[in-house]
């Protein structure tokens, strides 16, 4: 890792990585927004290893400026050197770009500092045990060179980047990730990977000033290419994520409609806004239409055209390109592919059926119980046991057994043990969800107490708090007195359980991380 012309080896296996990607996922949790948007505060002993070198070189610059007698610029230069941050990570969290206003492209106001910059992350590099560490500092590096215009070097780092945040299967981080790829290939031109890469960025289960970031430098490509209706919806986006409440997003955004407002003067708005579906590469899926006189449902294409004919009593939407369907004379289910040929017959006996979801889907054969996993070729890929079940996300499916709630993985492996009387989690934003969320963590309910479990079934909050919320950085958590407070991702407590309701937690989640601002 110390060098740039020997690349980062390959992501450790998940045996050989556990130990260090755990240590630094415990490191981290206190302050999971923070990791990667400024540096992480260095220990004590390295805090006076550095004032004694700040020392040392302060001490030579003063040695110097008794016989050089430097000039004013290079005295200047001495003390903006002196000024900024030791740790890199600090450093690059502290520049402020300046925005061209026909190119919105950052530039930086000191490009020789930003090279030192680089070469203390690369420095910083040679010493990381974890893929966490390795995907943040390599993604940050990125940043650094995709500024410096060194743009082979930012795509080459920031794709190993995503690599080992992929490895570490945690949202922000592999947001983040994409995000800085997603930017070094607008620059270089390549918007169709891009915007793919913004869109799968752009979860809803992200902080929301993350999320008004990526919707900010989503406009900027759309900008880019002249799809200035579809900038412009980006950049309200962003602005309305932040509720005005984002001085310096708010100066950026403006500078941006301006940009906007010159170039459509010129020449039109551009293509119409393009689907979430089509910016990642998919098609649009068949949707159930019913003919009236007929009573029987067939499937339409987005132009309302039939694509398959009305012959089925009930249907399910497509997934996956799947759906499944039940023709009038018959009990049971059988599954179709776009084009209405027969993938699984209904003579398999199928009486009870959910949605494919990451390849595979629930049946029954009963319809009452005893739910059972196939592919799309109807191969049983975890045998039935189960009496109720939920779609798989993330790798991960909510099973009951017994009457208790766990979790298996898509081999049937249980991951979760089926002893929790329920396993349905709640997101800030008010929706539900079945399992797990995108960030592998689940709230398990256990004699009307909930906790929360990891993807690996680790138990990060026991099972203790009447209401439980997760929160984009935290778990918000309330006592039977209705008061609310917040713990972080290890399950301390963050935030007293003082308040009267959510919002006020929120809120002070929000104060305590007004200083954090995305580095993309």
């Amino acid at each position: 890792l110390p060098v740039r012309d020997a690349p980062p080896t390959p992501p450790a296996g998940p045996s050989s990585q556990a130990a260090a990607d755990h240590e630094a996922a415990d490191r981290e949790a206190a302050d999971p927004e923070a990791a990667d948007h400024e540096a992480a505060d260095h220990p004590a002993a390295d805090r006076e290893a550095e004032d004694h070198e700040a020392a040392d070189h302060e001490a030579a610059d003063e040695d110097t400026a008794e016989e050089d007698a430097p000039d004013e610029e290079a005295a200047a230069d001495v003390e903006r050197r002196e000024a900024r941050p030791a740790d890199p990570e600090q450093a690059l969290a502290a520049v402020r770009w300046r925005l061209h206003p026909e190119t919105l492209r950052e530039e930086a106001p000191d490009p020789a500092a930003l090279r030192e910059i680089r070469d203390g992350l690369t420095t910083k590099l040679g010493s990381a045990l974890d893929n966490r560490s390795r995907a943040r500092l390599l993604s940050l590096r990125s940043v650094a060179s995709r500024v410096l215009g060194e743009l082979d070097d930012a795509v080459a780092d920031a794709r190993l980047a995503l690599t080992y945040a992929d490895s570490t299967g945690e949202l922000r981080r592999t947001a983040l990730a994409r995000a800085r790829l997603a930017e070094v290939l607008r620059w270089r031109g390549e918007y169709a990977e891009a915007d793919r890469l913004f869109a799968e960025a752009n979860s809803p289960e992200l902080p929301d000033r993350l999320r008004a970031v990526l919707h900010e430098h989503a406009g900027r490509s759309c900008y880019d290419q002249g799809r200035l209706t579809e900038a412009c919806l980006h950049f309200e986006r962003a602005l309305d994520l932040r509720q005005g409440e984002d001085g310096e997003l708010n100066a950026r955004t403006t500078l941006a409609l301006d940009a906007v407002a010159e170039r459509a003067a010129a020449g039109g708005f551009g293509p119409k806004p393009r689907s979430r579906e089509t910016l990642l590469g998919g098609e649009r899926q068949p949707v159930p239409t019913f003919d009236e006189e007929q009573a029987l449902w067939g499937y339409a294409d987005a132009e309302g055209e039939l694509v398959i004919g009305h012959r089925y009593a009930e249907v399910q939407p497509f997934r996956e390109g799947l759906a499944w369907v039940r023709r009038p004379e018959a009990s049971r289910w059988a599954l179709i592919d776009t084009a209405g040929a027969a993938l699984i017959e209904a003579n398999n006996g199928y009486r009870a059926v959910g949605s494919f979801s990451e390849g595979l889907a629930w049946v029954s054969m009963d319809g009452k119980g005893r739910w059972m996993a196939v592919d799309r070729t109807n191969i049983v890929k975890i045998p039935p046991g189960y009496e109720d079940v939920r779609p798989f996300r993330g790798g991960l499916a909510a099973v009951r057994q017994n009457g208790g709630w766990g979790a298996v993985d898509r081999t049937g492996q249980v991951v979760v043990p089926t002893r929790y009387h329920g396993l349905t989690t709640a997101l800030a934003d008010g929706r539900h969800v079945d399992g797990f969320t995108e960030d592998g963590l689940a709230v398990v309910e256990l004699a009307g107490r909930r906790g929360v479990v990891d993807r690996t079934g680790r138990v990060l909050v026991a099972p203790a708090y009447p209401s439980l919320v997760v929160h984009p950085v935290a778990f918000l958590v309330g006592d039977e007195s209705g008061r609310w407070g917040a713990l972080d991702r290890r399950g301390d407590l963050l935030i007293d359980l003082v308040h009267p309701g959510r919002a006020a937690v929120v809120a002070e989640i929000d104060r305590l991380l007004a200083d954090t601002t995305p580095v993309l």
